[in-house]
C-alpha cells in the first residue's frame, strides 16, 4: 500500500475540487480487512458539500456511504493517511473517529460542510459502493461531475442531474424524499496545513 500522510492544498474555492492530478492508490485486500468498520443501523448515502461561509458556494463534494461497510469517497479530493486504506479515492475504515475528522478538516472559518444523509437499501449503498471503486481516480476539479454521475445511476436517483457545481448536486438532493440535512461548522483557521497536522498527530497517537 502506498503510505502517506495528509495531502495539503491550497484552500478550496476556485475549484470544484482540489486541483492535483492524483495518481492511482490501490490499497492490499488485507489493509482492507484489517480496519473494516460496520455502522449500525439502515444503510445510508450522506452527501457531504463544502460551502464558503460568505457565499455559500459550494466548493468540494464527498459521499460517505454506508453499505456492508462504511467507506468514504472523496473524489479529487485531498484527504487521506497513511492509517487510512484507500482505493482510488474510495478510503476505507471509516470510523466515527475517522468521520468526525473528515468534517474537521475540510470546516473552518471560511467553510462550512452541508450534511445530507438519506436512508437506502442494502443493495442501493453497494451498489454506490461498488461503483465508488470502480470509478477510479478522479480527474482535478471532477468532484461533483464523477458524483453526481454516479448517483444518478442509482435506483430511486435518476432525477439528480449531472453537474459541475457542488450546490447544485445539493440542491438536487435536497429534493430526494427522506433527506435529513444539517450543518457542520468549526471557527479554526483557514490553514489547512494546521488541521491536517493535527489530525495526523491524533491519528498516529492511536495506531
Amino acid at each position: 500500500m502506498k503510505r502517506r500522510a495528509f495531502m495539503l492544498s491550497a484552500p478550496l474555492g476556485l475549484a470544484a475540487c482540489g486541483t492535483v492530478t492524483r495518481e492511482e492508490v490501490i490499497a492490499p485486500q488485507a489493509a482492507i480487512d484489517r480496519v473494516v468498520y460496520v455502522e449500525p443501523g439502515p444503510k445510508s448515502l450522506t452527501l457531504l458539500t463544502m460551502k464558503n461561509v460568505g457565499s455559500d458556494n459550494g466548493a468540494h463534494t464527498g459521499l460517505l456511504i454506508n453499505a456492508s461497510q462504511r467507506v468514504l469517497w472523496d473524489p479529487a479530493g485531498t484527504f487521506g493517511h497513511s492509517s487510512i486504506p484507500e482505493r482510488n479515492d474510495v478510503h476505507f475504515g471509516i470510523n466515527p473517529q475517522i468521520y468526525q475528522l473528515y468534517l474537521s478538516y475540510h470546516s473552518r472559518e471560511t467553510y462550512y460542510t452541508l450534511v445530507q444523509e438519506v436512508d437506502v437499501s442494502p443493495e442501493v449503498a453497494e451498489m454506490a459502493m461498488q461503483r465508488a471503486i470502480a470509478n477510479g481516480p478522479t480527474p482535478k476539479a471532477a468532484c461533483t461531475t464523477h458524483t453526481s454521475a454516479m448517483l444518478a445511476s442509482l435506483p430511486g436517483f435518476s432525477s439528480l442531474r449531472r453537474t459541475f457545481f457542488p450546490g447544485n448536486l445539493s440542491d438536487d438532493f435536497a429534493r430526494i424524499p427522506g433527506v435529513r440535512s444539517r450543518e457542520y461548522r468549526e471557527t479554526d483557521s483557514d490553514d489547512k496545513s494546521i488541521a491536517a497536522a493535527e489530525i495526523d498527530r491524533e491519528l498516529s497517537a492511536t495506531q
